[in-house]
């Protein structure tokens, strides 16, 4: 038995983890480079993909996911396992992710016709996308399914987004066999929607991610308190205020919270635009899956007939919808994506809007390495957007508490809830991160191996889990 860590190895994005096991062998996400990454999306891969026998995928966000459509496009045939609101939020988020790709494709194309250079062709297709929903198999919580002859699988709820799971994998059979349990992405105890993130007593191996291993998210009460201030000073500006946000996930605990503290916020006097038409599905995919939300969630459905619904909130499906906001000088909340600002139309109304002063922006999620969005939360304010100098002379303002990641204390608990101190793996993970969290779990727990793995290491499990030697 044997790992070896592909991506969101020492780095947040790209997760891809390979399980080999006898002549079998599997990945825990295929995701796609993000930042300052993003041109290894085009590398091969550094296993053969017709050599994959399966997939399971922790949950929909593209760092997980979006490399899979170019895995099957190489020849990677098998099953993909998956929650059934991930395979729902998937089939979205990659078709999304290849009209980007396509976009991309045919912008340089058009620079290298200028320039008689040979075309170059998209990581993936819309059809390529389509084409790979159809290896979708899809496992409820809590139910255990044995996927290959030495590979069995137990998704439980990880509360990051809407179906995101812990994987707990049995690998091999009979005596010789061990229980990996692979985080996903744990999620933010007491987010707006989704249940907490499940504690799982026993495993042989744990992979933990690693996201904010040095930091801690300020208290949910301070960060609503937070932002309720914030709308108040954009109340006397007279500006507009911008959200970049992910459409999946943070883009519905937006509107969320925008239900719950409506009143206390006076959103009445705002216009509200839902700018992004992946969010829109996503927000429809939301509703369809009421039977994960969390008790609170639920009772709030009950008593108000309707889950993320605000009497003024306009959705802008089209372009042309949002162009119209360009012209808007005030009055209006716009969430748009992308989240880490690196395009969409977010781009587009920073340019806008962000020139004026009495602009908020207000950044709810984590920005990567490389991003604009890092780039902007780390204090910068002249920057290009679309090939332009552009001065940002809004303000702009970091909820760090709006995390749909576990903060470090989270994290320390979640692996303190195991009962035999099993051998960690950290990975999803920046190294400052990273090598606080390990120091952090070294002094309260004592591990009996902790690894930080570099991108592209393996590891035998025999050795790291005390197996005899295979004969």
């Amino acid at each position: 038995m044997r790992i070896t860590f592909h991506g969101a190895a020492r780095e947040v994005t790209g997760s891809c983890h390979q399980i080999f096991c006898g002549k079998s062998s599997i990945l825990v996400d295929c995701g796609l480079f993000q930042g300052g990454g993003r041109d290894r999306n085009a590398d091969a891969f550094q296993f053969k993909p017709s050599e994959i026998d399966a997939v399971v995928l922790t949950h929909a966000h593209i760092d997980h996911s979006g490399r899979l459509p170019l895995l099957a496009k190489r020849g990677f045939s098998g099953p993909i396992y998956a929650h059934p609101a991930t395979r729902d939020l998937c089939k979205i988020l990659l078709r999304d992710s290849a009209f980007i790709h396509e976009k991309d494709a045919e912008w340089e194309n058009r620079r290298r016709a200028s320039k008689g250079e040979d075309a170059v062709e998209p990581l993936y297709s819309q059809e390529d996308a389509e084409r790979v929903m159809r290896q979708f198999k899809t496992i409820p919580y809590a139910v255990e399914q044995q996927i290959l002859t030495n590979f069995s699988v137990c998704f439980r709820d990880a509360g990051h987004i809407l179906g995101s799971s812990i994987a707990e994998l049995t690998v091999g059979t009979g005596a010789r066999s061990r229980k990996l349990v692979f985080s996903g992405d744990l999620g933010h105890t007491g987010t707006p929607i989704l249940r907490d993130p499940e504690y799982v007593k026993q495993a042989d191996l744990v992979l933990m991610e690693s996201t904010y291993g040095d930091r801690e998210h300020r208290m949910w009460d301070a960060t609503w308190s937070e932002l309720g201030e914030i709308f108040n000073t954009a109340n006397h500006e007279n500006g507009n205020i911008l959200i970049p946000a992910f459409a999946v996930g943070r883009t519905q605990e937006l509107l969320y919270a925008f239900q719950q503290h409506f009143e206390e916020w006076n959103l009445a006097r705002w216009k509200i635009y839902l700018d992004s038409p992946l969010a829109i599905e996503a927000t429809q995919i939301y509703r369809d899956h009421q039977e994960v939300y969390d008790a609170e969630a639920n009772a709030a459905v009950r008593k108000e007939g309707a889950s993320l619904d605000l009497a003024n909130l306009e959705f802008c499906p089209d372009a042309e919808d949002s162009m119209r906001l360009n012209e808007m000088k005030s009055g209006a909340i716009i969430i748009a994506g992308s989240g880490m600002c690196t395009g969409g139309r977010i781009r587009h109304h920073l340019k806008h809007h962000g020139v004026r002063e009495s602009c908020q922006v207000i950044m709810v999620g984590f920005q990567a390495e490389g991003t604009l969005g890092r780039i902007l939360v780390d204090g910068k304010r002249d920057v290009r957007i679309y090939g332009e100098d552009v001065h940002l002379a809004a303000k702009f303002h970091t909820i760090g508490g709006l995390s749909a990641h576990a903060d470090a204390t989270g994290l320390a608990s979640w692996y303190g809830f195991f009962e035999n101190r099993p051998p960690l793996v950290l990975i999803h993970g920046e190294k400052k991160a990273m090598d606080s969290l390990a120091d952090r779990l070294q002094k309260e727990f004592s591990p009996p191996r902790l690894l930080c793995p570099e991108p592209g290491e393996s590891v035998d499990l025999e050795q790291l889990l005390g197996l005899p030697a295979s004969a």
